[in-house]
């Protein structure tokens, strides 16, 4: 598919069921969305897959650069507002792996986790990259092909080397030099404060990003796991797919499995929907008389209800928005519309909603609905 996203047209793939996990996957330099195709493929059994190629590779404009890095974060950002996904587990290489870092730290309510693979906190400045982009600038990709598949594979004479190398001499010159320049001109955070759960996952033989760079990523996020891959190199996709798959496999498990309890599932569940700010406060006001009621609501609604895989968090957004506002329930309606920043529910599809409300149980429920909506929305927006 090809979206309109601010001033690029990017081009994307999604796979896998509408109610799984959302997991975004994104990209080395110089190759484009199908370095992912083995891991993609494994995932899509369960989770909703979305991959872009970055700007200016693959099928995605080359708008004029150079790129700034928040530039190419933004555009991860605005793929998945595009697609309805209000939070994703992300996941990348290089570059890819970075932007997914910068998302963690700067959006940490749309990233559910990080898989931050053969990547960096710091890219060595211009006097790693000026060299290259001036041989890129002179001669296009010819002029880097060789020494960069040096880096990104261990044994060329693979037909999946082959593979990349053909992937790297494609990419428009312009969008190489866009992205590389915002790799040169990187400045690090002041902090790296990335809270959700991470897997940092690096090749063995990784020149470009040595094992050195993911232990200083994996000491700078409070609880992540290492994953070092044996004899591979800087793009482990294709040429160790199977430890790559398994490593990117594992973190999901990890990252998505349920609280042995349904009160504990329920309690995650809670905090994704409605936030922890509004959790915290509602915690903090338990008195004696309604501590029952919230632990029945917290085993059998949120705990056996929602987290059930048969439909998304967004799917069961709309179904309460929908019955509440039926029903009547304007304060619990008002508490899902807010809810509705976490569960990608858009305004437009509210009222798309309330319109089915109208039809089915009457004009002024639904108008009563409309007016405490727009309120709600105006209130987030300001």
């Amino acid at each position: 598919m090809f979206i309109q996203l601010d001033d690029v047209a990017v081009h994307a793939e999604v796979s896998g069921p509408a109610s799984g996990e959302p997991v975004l996957l994104l990209h080395s330099l110089g190759t484009n969305l199908h370095m992912w195709d083995p891991q993609a493929e494994a995932l899509a059994r369960r989770h909703r897959v979305i991959r872009m190629d970055m700007r200016g590779h693959g099928l995605t404009e080359a708008t004029p650069g150079p790129y700034a890095m928040d530039r190419l974060v933004t555009d991860a950002l605005a793929l998945l507002q595009a697609l309805g996904i209000g939070a994703a587990h992300v996941g990348g290489v290089s570059i890819g792996g970075h932007i997914a870092l910068r998302m963690a730290v700067q959006a940490p309510e749309r990233v559910l986790s990080v898989m931050a693979c053969d990547t960096a906190l710091d890219f060595g400045g211009p006097a790693n990259w000026q060299g290259r982009m001036d041989a890129v600038a002179a001669g296009g990709m010819a002029a880097v092909a060789d020494a960069t598949l040096g880096r990104w594979v261990v044994d060329r004479s693979l037909a999946s080397s082959k593979g990349l190398r053909r992937m790297l001499l494609a990419t428009d010159p312009a969008g190489w030099l866009g992205c590389a320049a915002a790799l040169r001109d990187l400045a690090p955070p002041a902090e790296w404060r990335v809270r959700c759960p991470a897997t940092v996952i690096v090749g063995d033989r990784d020149e470009s990003t040595p094992v050195s760079a993911a232990q200083a990523i994996h000491a700078a996020i409070p609880e992540s796991k290492l994953v070092v891959i044996a004899e591979a190199g800087h793009i482990p996709n294709l040429e160790r797919e199977d430890a790559m798959t398994r490593a990117v496999l594992a973190h999901m498990k990890l990252v998505t499995a349920l609280p042995e309890t349904a009160a504990a599932a329920g309690m995650a569940v809670r905090r994704q929907v409605l936030g922890d700010a509004h959790v915290d406060r509602s915690e903090a006001a338990l008195t004696p008389l309604d501590l029952p009621f919230r632990d029945f609501i917290l085993e059998g609604v949120w705990g056996r209800v929602w987290t059930r895989p048969g439909l998304s968090h967004r799917d069961r957004s709309l179904l309460c928005l929908g019955v509440l506002a039926a029903l009547g329930h304007h304060d619990e309606f008002r508490l899902h519309v807010r809810a509705t920043r976490n569960t990608g529910v858009t305004p437009e599809e509210i009222g798309e909603v309330l319109l089915q409300v109208a039809a089915y149980a009457g004009v002024p429920t639904a108008n009563t609905a409309l007016r405490l909506a727009k309120d709600i929305l105006k209130e987030m927006e300001g």
